[in-house]
């Protein structure tokens, strides 16, 4: 028993650190491949690495490179977090910033020469936001402006992470459209706004659900349909009707997204009068959905 469960969580692991690896490459791959060629600063230590390539030409030939300046910014970053968070915490942000900076290092900038910006922007705002979901969808990131907004969040406690983020990314593309020009901010924003749709699509539609209330006289007989039908749990919550000053049972399910159909038919089936709600459920973690796994 023992050895299946440390077999389980040694490919649970494997799994992690794969997903992390695979993500953090493609999100290199955006930027060598699109928005360091393109010129489109995109926020985060990528686009503040852009931008100092291009105003250190007269200091470096070609300037400052991308990977080397991400690592020469994200290692006080690194101290200071490690130092905050522990480093059995920071794991994953170092497995993830590792690949992505040796993928930055070994693969080449090449331009594509893509005539229109906006396919640009839209090609790589989906490539990068492939990665980023993958990435954080394993509980890890590839630090930069990232760890940066933790690190002023640890010492700011009544200014939220994501507000911290927000100003840092919009500083860097406000720089980016001195040094490159208005129309490519204007598409760096797109970039962003694509690759943040992606990505939550990837984190979210993993554990995508809908919720369903079910009010009924008929909720005995439905609930039993759903569990035999279904195999799905159903929760009976007291309710009144305000209007009849009826008590009587509310039926609430979480099923899958393919499944709430079933659970409409069903209680349309066995009570035409019945009344439902059904709601979108972020995120489920439990028996028959996702397991947490520390």
């Amino acid at each position: 028993m023992d050895k299946r469960r440390n077999h389980s969580k040694k490919v649970i692991l494997l799994r992690k650190n794969l997903t992390i690896t695979v993500g953090a490459i493609l999100m290199a791959l955006a930027v060598n491949l699109i928005f360091e060629p393109m010129g489109l600063v995109t926020g985060g230590l990528a686009g503040l690495a852009i931008v100092v390539k291009e105003v250190t030409n007269f200091l470096w030939e070609g300037g400052i490179p991308i990977w080397l300046f991400t690592v020469l910014s994200n290692v006080p970053l690194f101290l200071i977090a490690i130092r905050l968070l522990g480093i059995k915490t920071m794991f994953n942000v170092l497995l993830g910033t590792a690949v992505y900076v040796l993928t930055m290092m070994v693969v080449p900038i090449y331009n594509f020469k893509f005539e229109d910006l906006l396919l640009a922007s839209l090609v790589g705002g989906a490539i990068s936001g492939v990665g980023l979901g993958m990435v954080f969808s394993a509980s890890a990131s590839t630090g930069g402006t990232d760890l940066l907004a933790t690190i002023i969040h640890a010492y700011n406690r009544h200014i939220s992470t994501p507000i911290i983020l927000t100003f840092i990314d919009g500083a860097i593309i406000l720089l980016g459209a001195f040094v490159f020009g208005l129309e490519n901010a204007l598409y760096a924003i797109i970039a962003v706004f694509v690759s943040a749709k992606v990505s939550d699509g990837i984190v979210e539609g993993l554990k995508f659900a809908k919720m369903a209330y079910i009010i009924s006289d008929e909720y005995e007989k439905i609930a039993e349909a759903i569990m035999t039908g279904l195999d799905r749990g159903v929760t009976g919550l007291s309710s009144t009707g305000m209007y009849s000053n009826k008590d009587r049972k509310m039926l609430f399910c979480v099923v899958s997204k393919k499944e709430i159909v079933k659970i409409t038919e069903i209680a349309k089936s066995i009570d035409p009068k019945s009344f439902i709600i059904v709601n979108d459920v972020r995120e489920v973690m439990g028996e028959g959905f996702i397991e947490y796994r520390q």
